[in-house]
Protein backbone atom coordinates (compact mmCIF):
# COMPACT_ATOMS: atom_id res chain seq x y z
CA UNK A 1 0.00 0.00 0.00
CA UNK A 2 2.85 2.23 1.14
CA UNK A 3 4.53 1.77 -2.67
CA UNK A 4 0.95 2.50 -4.51
CA UNK A 5 0.64 5.63 -2.73
CA UNK A 6 4.58 6.44 -3.22
CA UNK A 7 3.66 5.80 -6.82
CA UNK A 8 1.03 8.09 -6.60
CA UNK A 9 2.75 10.82 -5.39
CA UNK A 10 5.94 10.81 -7.92
CA UNK A 11 2.60 11.24 -10.91
CA UNK A 12 1.35 13.80 -9.01
CA UNK A 13 4.41 15.59 -9.14
CA UNK A 14 4.57 14.99 -12.67
CA UNK A 15 1.29 16.33 -12.94
CA UNK A 16 2.45 19.49 -11.29
CA UNK A 17 5.53 20.03 -13.55
CA UNK A 18 3.05 19.83 -16.41
CA UNK A 19 1.38 22.33 -14.60
CA UNK A 20 4.33 24.96 -14.54
CA UNK A 21 4.87 23.67 -18.54
CA UNK A 22 1.56 24.65 -19.27
CA UNK A 23 1.61 27.97 -16.92
CA UNK A 24 4.75 29.64 -18.47
CA UNK A 25 2.52 29.21 -21.68
CA UNK A 26 -0.67 30.66 -20.51
CA UNK A 27 -1.11 33.65 -22.64
CA UNK A 28 -4.43 36.17 -22.95
CA UNK A 29 -5.24 34.40 -26.24
CA UNK A 30 -5.43 30.78 -24.65
CA UNK A 31 -6.27 31.36 -21.12
CA UNK A 32 -6.07 29.29 -18.46
CA UNK A 33 -8.21 26.21 -18.87
CA UNK A 34 -5.69 23.04 -19.10
CA UNK A 35 -3.32 24.86 -16.75
CA UNK A 36 -6.14 25.18 -14.11
CA UNK A 37 -7.62 21.90 -15.22
CA UNK A 38 -4.16 19.88 -14.85
CA UNK A 39 -3.01 22.11 -11.60
CA UNK A 40 -6.30 20.94 -10.11
CA UNK A 41 -5.76 17.21 -10.47
CA UNK A 42 -2.29 17.34 -9.95
CA UNK A 43 -3.09 19.56 -6.44
CA UNK A 44 -5.95 17.36 -5.28
CA UNK A 45 -3.52 14.38 -6.24
CA UNK A 46 -0.94 15.87 -3.87
CA UNK A 47 -3.15 16.39 -0.99
CA UNK A 48 -4.43 13.11 -1.45
CA UNK A 49 -1.31 10.66 -1.95
CA UNK A 50 0.31 12.98 1.15
CA UNK A 51 -2.78 12.25 3.79
CA UNK A 52 -2.98 8.33 2.60
CA UNK A 53 0.48 8.52 3.73
CA UNK A 54 0.47 9.60 6.88
CA UNK A 55 -2.95 7.67 7.82
CA UNK A 56 -1.23 4.90 6.45
CA UNK A 57 2.01 5.32 9.19
CA UNK A 58 -0.59 5.98 11.57
CA UNK A 59 -2.00 2.63 10.70
CA UNK A 60 0.78 0.84 10.47
CA UNK A 61 1.95 2.56 13.49
CA UNK A 62 -0.68 1.17 16.17
CA UNK A 63 -0.56 -2.46 14.61
CA UNK A 64 3.27 -2.50 15.58
CA UNK A 65 2.39 -1.07 19.28
CA UNK A 66 -0.54 -3.68 19.22
CA UNK A 67 1.96 -6.25 18.11
CA UNK A 68 5.17 -5.53 20.67
CA UNK A 69 2.10 -5.30 23.47
CA UNK A 70 0.59 -8.69 22.84
CA UNK A 71 3.82 -10.43 22.43
CA UNK A 72 6.07 -8.65 24.42
CA UNK A 73 8.53 -7.35 22.05
CA UNK A 74 11.23 -4.77 22.19
CA UNK A 75 9.52 -1.25 22.51
CA UNK A 76 12.00 0.46 20.41
CA UNK A 77 10.12 -1.01 17.70
CA UNK A 78 6.88 1.60 18.84
CA UNK A 79 9.24 4.20 19.30
CA UNK A 80 10.26 3.82 15.66
CA UNK A 81 6.88 4.64 14.54
CA UNK A 82 6.73 7.48 15.84
CA UNK A 83 10.13 8.46 14.74
CA UNK A 84 9.40 8.08 11.10
CA UNK A 85 6.03 10.41 11.55
CA UNK A 86 8.12 12.97 13.51
CA UNK A 87 10.54 12.87 10.41
CA UNK A 88 8.27 12.88 8.04
CA UNK A 89 4.80 15.19 8.89
CA UNK A 90 6.19 18.08 8.93
CA UNK A 91 7.77 17.87 5.55
CA UNK A 92 3.97 16.20 3.87
CA UNK A 93 2.70 19.14 5.73
CA UNK A 94 4.68 21.63 4.06
CA UNK A 95 4.31 20.11 0.88
CA UNK A 96 0.62 20.02 0.93
CA UNK A 97 0.80 23.98 1.89
CA UNK A 98 2.91 25.36 -0.62
CA UNK A 99 1.21 23.09 -3.12
CA UNK A 100 -2.64 24.93 -1.94
CA UNK A 101 -0.63 28.57 -1.53
CA UNK A 102 0.49 28.11 -5.15
CA UNK A 103 -2.91 26.91 -6.36
CA UNK A 104 -4.59 29.64 -4.84
CA UNK A 105 -2.42 32.18 -5.42
CA UNK A 106 -2.63 31.27 -9.01
CA UNK A 107 -6.15 32.80 -8.71
CA UNK A 108 -5.03 35.92 -7.38
CA UNK A 109 -2.45 35.76 -10.84
CA UNK A 110 -5.65 34.94 -13.00
CA UNK A 111 -8.00 38.17 -11.96
CA UNK A 112 -4.74 40.14 -11.94
CA UNK A 113 -4.64 40.94 -8.19
CA UNK A 114 -1.47 39.44 -7.97
CA UNK A 115 1.96 39.37 -9.83
CA UNK A 116 2.73 36.35 -12.11
CA UNK A 117 6.30 35.71 -10.29
CA UNK A 118 4.64 35.20 -6.82
CA UNK A 119 2.82 32.54 -8.65
CA UNK A 120 6.09 31.76 -10.66
CA UNK A 121 8.23 31.57 -6.98
CA UNK A 122 5.90 29.89 -5.19
CA UNK A 123 5.27 27.01 -7.89
CA UNK A 124 9.69 26.55 -7.67
CA UNK A 125 9.24 26.06 -4.41
CA UNK A 126 6.15 23.98 -4.18
CA UNK A 127 7.80 21.49 -6.73
CA UNK A 128 11.42 21.49 -4.31
CA UNK A 129 9.99 20.95 -1.55
CA UNK A 130 7.20 17.97 -3.24
CA UNK A 131 10.12 16.21 -4.65
CA UNK A 132 12.14 16.50 -0.93
CA UNK A 133 8.63 14.72 0.38
CA UNK A 134 9.17 12.57 -2.00
CA UNK A 135 12.10 11.27 -1.45
CA UNK A 136 12.11 11.24 2.48
CA UNK A 137 8.66 9.03 1.98
CA UNK A 138 10.53 6.49 0.08
CA UNK A 139 13.72 6.25 2.75
CA UNK A 140 10.00 6.12 5.46
CA UNK A 141 7.85 3.68 4.05
CA UNK A 142 10.90 1.57 3.43
CA UNK A 143 12.01 1.43 6.92
CA UNK A 144 8.83 1.00 8.07
CA UNK A 145 8.33 -2.00 5.79
CA UNK A 146 11.28 -3.08 7.18
CA UNK A 147 10.54 -2.52 10.62
CA UNK A 148 6.98 -4.29 10.45
CA UNK A 149 8.72 -7.59 8.41
CA UNK A 150 10.89 -7.36 11.79
CA UNK A 151 8.07 -7.58 14.38
CA UNK A 152 6.69 -10.34 11.76
CA UNK A 153 9.57 -12.00 12.25
CA UNK A 154 9.50 -12.01 15.62
CA UNK A 155 6.78 -13.22 16.29
CA UNK A 156 6.77 -15.69 14.11
CA UNK A 157 9.98 -17.20 15.98
CA UNK A 158 8.23 -17.17 19.18
CA UNK A 159 5.37 -19.49 17.98
CA UNK A 160 7.83 -21.56 16.41
CA UNK A 161 10.01 -21.71 19.54
CA UNK A 162 6.37 -21.96 21.34
CA UNK A 163 7.30 -19.37 23.56
CA UNK A 164 4.06 -17.21 22.87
Amino acid sequence: MGRALLILGWLATAGLLATGLLGFQVSPASGVGLHLLVALFSSLLILFSHCWIMFYLIGTGKAIKTAVADHDLDQGFATKTIEFKNRSYPWLMMAMGVVMATFIIGGGVATKVIPPWIHALLFAGALSVQIRSLLLEGQVLMANDRLMQEVDRRIDTAEELGVL
